[in-house]
């Protein structure tokens, strides 16, 4: 373990690799609360409450890593818990990056979440240089490969037994998507 980061408490430990079920969804934690990624932030719990009340989850898309061009999918339920931030949604297998991706993560070989954010409030310690990240702006979410935060993965892929049809919702969170993801900067977290 990378001396920058710390490892969050045993009972926010999982399994670091993917487990297969049934319907087609990804879910994980896409950040955890306490615990020091690569580049020295600390999420502190209600970071992320004001942006999903006010942005909502059709407003954050689902990326590969973090790449605008590359959108993967949708997600279907984002929340704070005592861990941290919950992601489920699904991947959505007509795009070609979405199928592969679902193969990937079944296989085992990615299993990475990731945050885009904008920093709303946040404090250096001047000790221990971490830096507090009290509210954020969450623009994106992405599985990727090497999450800067260790612990952010995905813990489950269900499979889907026929893709579903496309809402009028989705079709419309995804055009609303296009018109933001290539105005929006980037902090991996």
């Amino acid at each position: 373990m990378p001396a920058s980061q710390t490892a969050p408490p045993a009972a926010t430990v999982f399994a670091p690799r993917t487990k297969i079920e049934a319907d087609g969804t990804v879910e994980g934690y896409a950040s955890l609360f306490g615990a020091i990624d690569q580049a020295r932030d600390k999420v502190m719990r209600g970071a992320f409450a004001e942006t999903l009340r006010t942005r909502g989850i059709n407003r954050i898309p689902m990326l590969f890593q973090h790449d605008p061009a590359e959108p993967v999918g949708v997600w279907l339920d984002l929340h704070e818990d005592a861990r941290g931030l919950y992601a489920r949604g699904r991947l959505i297998p007509e795009v070609t990056r979405g199928r592969e991706l679902l193969s990937l993560l079944r296989g085992g070989a990615i299993d990475g979440l990731s945050i885009g954010l904008r920093t709303v409030r946040g404090r250096i310690d001047p000790y221990t240089r971490v830096r507090r990240l009290r509210a954020v702006d969450l623009v994106q979410i992405t599985i990727c490969a090497s999450p800067l935060l260790a612990w952010a993965r995905v813990h489950a892929v269900k499979r889907a037994s026929s893709p579903p049809h496309a809402s009028h919702a989705r079709m419309r969170a995804e055009r609303e998507w296009r018109g933001v993801a290539g105005s929006t900067r980037k902090h991996i977290d």
